[in-house]
């Protein structure tokens, strides 16, 4: 039998527990479902798309008009570990928020191994400081900003929360609230699996983009989430996080979703009477 290494987990266990696309094999199948509603949505709902916050042909934003103007912006970040995932086929959710007076933000970034987490991360915190200075122009309250992101999305919010937006002459309290759903936190994990052959992570870049040694700065309040199919080590994760948050007196709130999975999870705001969109409407004042 080989040895325990990490988390009480043998090196021939850490792909079922920390890589998605093994324990759902049925992900594909779940993704073009997904998409297609996307798409649908992308083609129907009122908005800007492909709206450029930066440089790259990536860094674009999706923004999608809330019904009434002057209402808090939601802002998501997709997952894929970095290495996949598009803001075309994670929108499906967007009505679900316009209806209610938020406006929706589904940002776009480059994609590893093209570019490094380092530079994704940074991407990140370039589009949220680029939705603050201009929302306003798209019926969005720039004082009203909330994040949310899944898996690697979830990371990605984790190192947003924990920007000095101050250095970048913003205001401190810039984000207002945020939803973590399932969330990578363990980078030193993700070097031990199999995705590390497209991430290619450094040591140096673990501890750069380590929510444990870069804790949220921001004073909103935090609801992480996760499902309760999902594996054991994932759950962990979630949870270790949120009591990592909470013991240095983060405003934070730990959910569990009944029967979801990593998958299905972001899903559950198709369901405006769902637990989850319930907690992030009330978040949100809405």
């Amino acid at each position: 039998m080989s040895e325990v290494v990490y988390k009480g987990f043998r090196q021939d266990e850490l792909e079922y527990q920390f890589n998605p696309r093994v324990s759902v094999p049925e992900f594909p199948e779940l993704a073009k479902v997904r998409a297609a509603l996307s798409r649908k949505v992308r083609e129907s709902a009122k908005s800007w798309l492909d709206v450029p916050y930066g440089k790259s042909p990536r860094e674009k934003l999706d923004i999608y008009a809330a019904d009434k103007p002057g209402g808090p912006v939601f802002v998501y970040l997709h997952g894929g570990y970095w290495r996949g995932g598009s803001k075309e086929d994670n929108c499906n959710f967007a009505p679900t928020f316009t209806a209610r007076g938020a406006t929706v933000v589904l940002v776009e970034y480059d994609l590893c191994p093209q570019v490094t987490v380092s530079d994704i991360v940074g991407e990140t915190r370039s589009a949220v400081a680029w939705i603050y200075g201009n929302i306003a122009r798209y019926r969005g309250d720039p004082g009203k900003i909330h994040l949310a992101g899944a898996s690697a999305g979830g990371h990605l919010t984790a190192m947003a929360l924990a920007t000095d937006w101050e250095k970048q002459n913003l205001p401190r309290d810039l984000v207002k609230g945020a939803l973590i759903l399932s969330g990578v936190y363990d980078l030193e994990m993700v070097t031990r699996i199999s995705v590390q052959d497209e991430v290619r992570l450094t040591p140096e870049q673990v501890c750069e983009n380590n929510p444990y040694l870069h804790p949220p700065l921001a004073l909103c309040p935090i609801l992480i989430a996760v499902g309760s199919a999902e594996p054991k080590g994932w759950q962990q994760m979630s949870e270790d996080y949120f009591n990592f948050c909470k013991a240095r007196g983060a405003s934070i709130d730990y959910l569990v979703i009944p029967g979801a999975n990593h998958y299905t999870l972001p899903e559950q705001f198709l369901n405006a009477s769902s637990s989850l969109t319930r907690a992030i409407l009330e978040q949100m004042m809405l």
